[in-house]
This record gives C-alpha cells, sequence and structure tokens, in this order.
C-alpha cells in the first residue's frame, strides 16, 4: 500500500482542523454556559484562556502528520 502524497495529507489536515477548531470551540462554549463561571471574573477568564489555547494539543499530532514526508 502506497503512503498518501503530501497533497492530499495536507487537504485532509486542513478540513481535520477546520472540524477540530469548530467542535472544540462548540465544546467550550457549551461547558461555559453548563458550569457557573460568571461568579468569578478570574476563573471565567482563566477557563477562557485553558480553553482558547486547549485545542493545540490534538492539534499538533495532526499538524505533524500532515508535514511528513514519505519515505522513497
Amino acid at each position: 500500500m502506497r503512503p498518501l502524497p503530501l497533497r492530499i495529507r495536507k487537504l485532509i489536515g486542513a478540513v481535520a482542523l477546520i472540524v477540530l477548531v469548530l467542535v472544540w470551540s462548540l465544546l467550550a462554549m457549551a461547558i461555559a454556559q453548563a458550569v457557573e463561571l460568571q461568579s468569578s471574573r478570574i476563573v471565567e477568564f482563566a477557563y477562557y484562556v485553558v480553553a482558547g489555547i486547549g485545542w493545540v494539543v490534538p492539534a499538533m499530532p495532526l499538524i505533524s502528520w500532515m508535514s511528513r514526508v514519505a519515505p522513497r
């Protein structure tokens, strides 16, 4: 079985990243509404900082896979 060409991996990865960011943001908003974050501005700020940066962790392996050069 041949490995996927770089262009195809980048296309699949770009679509997956868009889906990841959309799902992540919707989940972060839903969690923020379910939990009472409005009681403390500091807790609310900390939550949105963590939720805003948190999508990077699951995106790193995907970006690594996208940029991997296939062996010849």
